[in-house]
C-alpha cells in the first residue's frame, strides 16, 4: 500500500505542477497582452497627436504665407510709390527743360520698308529708356547701315534695326518712326528707342561730329518723352553686350557723355 500510494502521488504531483505552470503562463500572457494593448493605444494617441500637430502646422504656414504675401504686396506698393516719387523728383529738376521749345534736330528720314526682319510695323506702347549703340563696323556711314537693315527683308539673315543712325560726319538718318518698335535691344524693344552710332577708330570712340549730334538727338528724345539723363543707357546695360564698345571699356567716357548731355539740357532750358 505504501508503495502504491507513493506511486499515485508521484503521478498526481507532476500533473498539479503542470497545471500550476499553465496558470502562471496564462497570467503572464494576459500581462503581455495588456502591455501590447497599452503600447498600441499609446502609439495611436501619438500618431493622432502628430497628425493634429502637422495639420495645425500646415494651417499656420498657409496663414503665415498668406499674411506674408499680403505684407509683401504692401511693401511692394510702398516701394513702387517711393520709386515713382523719386522719379517725379528727378523730373522736377527738368521741368524748365520740358517746358522749353526744343526743335527737332536736322535729319534725313529714310524709313525702312515694313517687313518682318527690320521694321515689323508694331506700335511702341511706351518709352522708358533711350539706348545708345555702335554699329560694330568701323568706317561705314549711316546710309550704308540703313541699307543693311533694309536688306534683311530679303536675306532673312537676322532681325535687326534701330530708330536712328548717326554718321561719322554727324548726319542723322531715321530708319524707324518713334511710334514703332525697332529690333535693337532684345528684351526692351517694346519700351525703348535706339540710336546707332558710326565710328572710325578701332577702339569705337565716336568722332566729335557724331558725339555732338548724339547729344542733340538724345536731348530732343528726352524732351519729347519727359525722361531724364539717367534714363539714357548703353546696350551693355541691358544684357552685357560690348556696345557701344568704347563707352563700355571706358566708364569715364560714358560718365562724361551723361554730364555733357545734362549741361546741354540745362542750357536749352535757359
Amino acid at each position: 500500500m505504501e508503495i502504491h500510494k507513493m506511486q499515485i502521488e508521484d503521478v498526481v504531483r507532476p500533473e498539479k505542477r503542470r497545471r500550476a505552470l499553465t496558470q502562471e503562463e496564462r497570467i503572464r500572457r494576459k500581462k503581455r497582452k495588456r502591455k501590447r494593448k497599452l503600447i498600441r493605444m499609446a502609439a495611436i494617441g501619438m500618431t493622432a497627436a502628430l497628425s493634429f500637430a502637422l495639420i495645425a502646422g500646415v494651417i499656420a504656414l498657409v496663414l503665415f504665407v498668406s499674411g506674408g504675401i499680403g505684407r509683401q504686396e504692401s511693401i511692394q506698393a510702398v516701394l513702387s510709390e517711393e520709386i515713382r516719387t523719386l522719379k517725379d523728383g528727378k523730373k522736377g529738376k527738368w521741368q524748365d527743360f520740358y517746358a522749353a521749345e526744343l526743335a527737332m534736330p536736322a535729319m534725313d528720314v529714310e524709313l525702312l520698308t515694313v517687313n518682318e526682319f527690320s521694321r515689323p510695323g508694331i506700335a511702341l506702347p511706351e518709352v522708358k529708356n533711350i539706348f545708345i549703340h555702335y554699329t560694330a563696323n568701323a568706317g561705314t556711314t549711316a546710309l550704308q547701315n540703313r541699307s543693311y537693315f533694309e536688306s534683311l527683308a530679303e536675306t532673312h539673315e537676322r532681325s535687326a534695326s534701330a530708330h536712328f543712325i548717326i554718321s561719322c560726319d554727324g548726319e542723322v538718318v531715321q530708319c524707324i518712326p518713334t511710334k514703332e518698335i525697332a529690333y535693337a535691344v532684345m528684351k526692351r524693344n517694346y519700351d525703348s528707342i535706339s540710336i546707332e552710332c558710326c565710328y572710325e577708330r578701332e577702339d569705337g570712340q565716336f568722332t566729335d561730329q557724331t558725339y555732338q549730334s548724339l547729344i542733340e538727338l538724345t536731348a530732343w528724345l528726352l524732351h519729347k518723352y519727359e525722361l531724364v539723363p539717367e534714363d539714357v543707357l548703353r546696350h551693355y546695360d541691358e544684357g552685357g553686350k560690348l556696345c557701344p564698345k568704347y563707352y563700355v571699356e571706358n566708364e569715364g567716357a560714358w560718365d562724361k557723355f551723361l554730364v555733357d548731355l545734362s549741361q546741354y539740357m540745362e542750357q536749352a532750358a535757359e
